[in-house]
């Protein structure tokens, strides 16, 4: 419904013009809106973000430890789960959380997957205040966002901006890629990493995750639904499970003229360049040299495909893989396994 309450010399019986315009605001009455819109998203959200603090064992010597530095991230669940980045507390042997109120409580990890650069943590303590989580697919280029974190230490800091665009590419650190990634001007720095994007409802639409060094306001979030996704996966079994071949692969450019006799869709390919000792891929009778252009009725145009594709309800389950072999296109049977990561 409209709001009319400006309309203060209308009486029920009288016709409203619909077409009339609406008063402009003075831009006094603007910057209130925008402050006050940022202020009601810090006021909800800011007391369940923590600073992050970890330590590391050394590899020389695993009694002594020290310090790992320290990162943002927020809690959800009124019980202590909390969610932050993977490089945060990758490889951690104590987490400690601070929280908006001073205290510092201890917490442990729940679950790790660098190939989102997500984590969740269990903090151990009472009286915590979670935040609401968002809907990020309802985001829309140049809407209202504002990032809270710990930059160098500073705890609670907030900065705002737009949303810059939506559906990014990001290279997490494991090196798969990360899709839905929402770009942003808020202004993010080391330390931010792990903290919330949030709307101007106060809702957690995204993880702040990195920014581009020494550019200016290129700053990347991890979009909410994949923070749900993962965060459910990780809470249930510790880790995301993802199907493994076992191959290492560049991406080539084929010819037209073989891309035409094939009918293949792209130009685009996979060609191996590595096969694991004892892998799926060399089970399968892949060779070094094979070109992929298909995985179960699916082209594949580089290993971003494939990891794609490789979900975990491609493992122990039979697929098809396509691949040019010399002058022969070839259908090879291959089923993958479930992947482990190696530190």
């Amino acid at each position: 419904m409209s709001d009319l309450r400006w309309l203060t010399d209308s009486t029920p019986s009288e016709p409203i013009d619909s077409s009339a315009p609406t008063p402009a605001l003075s831009d006094e009455q603007l910057l209130d809106a925008y402050s006050d819109a940022v202020t009601r998203a810090v006021e909800r959200v800011g007391p369940a973000v923590v600073k992050i603090e970890v330590t590391h064992r050394s590899r020389r010597n695993p009694a002594e430890e020290r310090p790992g530095g320290s990162g943002s991230g927020f809690l959800f669940t009124p019980d202590g789960l909390a969610i932050t980045n993977s490089h945060v507390i990758h490889r951690a042997s104590t987490i400690d959380v601070v929280l908006q109120d001073g205290r510092r409580l201890p917490a442990t990890l729940v679950g790790d997957d660098p190939d989102t650069d997500l984590a969740i943590i269990r903090v151990s303590g009472s009286d915590l205040v979670a935040a609401s989580l968002g809907d990020s697919a309802k985001l829309k280029q140049g809407q209202l966002v504002v990032a809270i974190g710990n930059p160098y230490g500073f705890q609670t800091t907030v900065t705002a901006g737009v949303v810059s665009a939506l559906g990014r590419s990001l290279r997490s650190r494991s090196g798969r890629l990360m899709d839905g990634i929402i770009q942003t001007d808020a202004a993010l720095n080391p330390g931010n990493s792990g903290g919330p994007l949030v709307n101007s409802h106060g809702e957690v639409v995204g993880v702040n995750t990195a920014m581009i060094l020494p550019a200016q306001g290129l700053c990347f979030a991890i979009p909410s639904s994949t923070a749900q996704w993962v965060a459910s996966l990780l809470i249930r079994d510790g880790r995301v499970r993802r199907a493994w071949m076992g191959i290492g692969g560049q991406q080539v450019t084929l010819q037209r003229r073989i891309a035409r006799h094939f009918e293949l869709s792209s130009e685009k390919a996979l060609m191996v360049v590595h096969i694991e000792t004892g892998s799926p891929a060399q089970r399968a009778g892949l060779r070094e040299g094979d070109v992929i252009v298909g995985y179960d009725d699916q082209p594949v145009t580089g290993v971003d495909d494939v990891h794609r594709l490789l979900s975990d309800g491609a493992i122990g389950r039979e697929g098809t893989l396509v691949v040019l072999r010399r002058s022969e296109k070839l259908s090879i049977a291959i089923t993958p396994i479930e992947s482990a990561h190696h530190d």
